[in-house]
């Protein structure tokens, strides 16, 4: 079974390392669909299928958190997986991004083999925070 996965953050180089460590992994990618910000990915849901959403915190027009606040909103959304992907380290930030329907977290930097660890994790229906 191949994969698709929405990268969202501000930064196009963190969008394009964490496309490159996708690459290194074993995880079979059919497709990998970028965003800028929250307002950005949720469009890029309403037109792709999305099997998991890697989700920056802080970016400008939509942060994270209101872009988790649309999507657990949204009748047609809110059962997507998304995996916080951020340097900040904020407990009660985590928490309440778990709150509102995040699986994970996986602090920036990442290596490959956290990344295919987490991932596998969630697409198999975990979550280990």
């Amino acid at each position: 079974m191949s994969f698709n996965f929405l990268l969202v953050d501000d930064s196009s180089i963190v969008r394009k390392s964490l496309k490159k460590t996708l690459a290194l992994t074993d995880l079979d990618i059919a497709a990998v669909v970028e965003a800028s910000n929250g307002e950005e990915a949720l469009k890029a849901l309403r037109e792709n299928w999305i099997d998991l959403v890697f989700l920056d915190i802080n970016m400008p027009v939509m942060n994270g958190v209101q872009f988790m606040q649309a999507l657990s909103q949204s009748e047609d959304l809110s059962d997507t997986k998304v995996l916080i992907v951020s340097t900040e380290g904020s407990s009660e930030r985590i928490e309440e991004l778990q709150m509102l329907g995040a699986l994970g977290y996986l602090r920036k930097p990442f290596t490959p083999e956290e990344v295919v660890e987490k991932v596998a994790d969630l697409l198999k229906g975990g979550s280990n925070g």
